[in-house]
């Protein structure tokens, strides 16, 4: 740009008016116009997931507004707010409901103009019911924790219910197990029949988790631990285990393989995940624009057509049709999809995140008294 050009070294310029100034304003404008935008950073769990959101939601986010994403893998932990997000740059992340809301209650989530990022919030809140706009996240997907089994276990009579997994008599076998109090305790409240409406009203009283891990000591001696969310399906399809707990996901993606699994979707406990903006984050605009694209219907159901996890928003199911690289319906794999029945079970996601230390504690004790 000619004007932008400095004045020769032999000349000595002494401005007499603004005009210096604002030509010099000019050159910074049109400097910066020209420069590539800064990446924005998202946080997102890795794997087939990350790879699906990249398709999705990532790399047409890129092409819509010409801001490129750089995505980091985190394991889900929200102590990672702390030691990771402001030495990493992060600007979105990708996190369970529950963690989210402790991140926001320490402060370390940016509270958010939901009316800004969706628009019209009375049709907004319809839209994603029965998942709920929080003060620092928005929903958007749906995942869900069920039961698999080996098909070559059952070659008669197969396990339909949750009351089957702690059945032990009438199908013997191993179980693969999380190696945590999450879900297991609400599987053993359905399995004794406690509503679900009622499961965590009751597991927040002594009685409650004493009757829960009443019903889980019919499983000592019959456990797999699992920690790894790949563990499971490789546990049954090795043989080491004749039913297990796991992910929506992780079951589709082996059965699809070919591991000789099926799932029941009996009791299924169907879990949030969300987008929230740490507080860390020097992009904040750029990461509201993030999730203004993010988290509308046409995006959640390209995501829903990659990866077995439900859109959030109830105007995103009636766009999911079949998986570009496979041609299955997915619509019928989604945990929210209304075929799978009736019994069902919403994690509590304050629950979760106010009880964590007792639920440890409360589980490492009935571990310990194993021996």
């Amino acid at each position: 740009m000619p004007f932008c050009d400095p004045p020769h070294p032999a000349r000595r310029w002494r401005p007499r008016s603004a005009l210096p100034i604002l030509l010099g304003l000019l050159c910074t404008l049109a400097a910066a116009a020209g420069a590539d935008p800064r990446p924005l950073t998202v946080v997102t769990w890795g794997g087939a997931y990350a790879q699906a959101q990249r398709a999705a939601v990532f790399d047409p986010f890129t092409r819509a507004t010409g801001i490129p994403v750089k995505v980091v893998q985190y394991a889900g932990d929200p102590d990672s707010l702390r030691t990771r997000a402001a030495e990493e740059g992060w600007d979105v992340i990708d996190m369970l409901e529950p963690a989210a809301i402790t991140g926001c209650e320490a402060g370390l989530l940016r509270r958010l103009d939901h009316a800004a990022i969706l628009g019209d919030l009375r049709a907004a809140r319809r839209d994603f019911a029965p998942a709920r706009l929080r003060p620092c996240s928005v929903p958007q997907n749906v995942f869900a924790t069920v039961m698999a089994y080996d098909d070559r276990a059952f070659p008669g009579v197969k396990p339909t219910r949750i009351e089957h997994f702690f059945d032990t008599a009438r199908f013997p076998g191993k179980r693969a197990i999380q190696k945590t109090p999450d879900v297991i305790l609400e599987w053993a409240m359905l399995a004794e029949g406690v509503p679900p409406a009622q499961v965590y009203d009751l597991l927040s009283t002594d009685r409650g988790l004493r009757l829960a891990l009443r019903r889980l000591e019919d499983l000592r001696g019959h456990i797999v631990w699992w920690e790894e969310a790949g563990a499971p399906a490789r546990l049954l399809a090795a043989g080491e285990a004749v039913m297990a707990s796991g992910y929506n996901g992780r079951f589709f993606a082996a059965a699809r393989d070919g591991a000789p699994l099926s799932v029941v979707w009996d009791g299924r406990l169907i879990g949030y995940e969300v987008w929230a903006i740490p507080a860390a984050s020097d992009q904040p605009a750029a990461a509201r624009r993030f999730l203004r694209y993010a988290t509308r219907p046409a995006p959640m159901a390209r995501l829903a057509e990659r990866i077995p996890y439900g859109p959030a928003r109830d105007s995103a199911l009636e766009r999911i049709g079949l998986s570009p690289e496979t041609g299955i319906p997915m619509r019928d794999h989604l945990p929210n999809a209304p075929q799978h029945g009736p019994r069902k079970l919403v994690a509590d996601s304050e629950w979760y995140s106010h009880t964590r230390s007792l639920r440890a504690r409360r589980f490492r004790e009935w571990l310990d008294a194993g021996g």
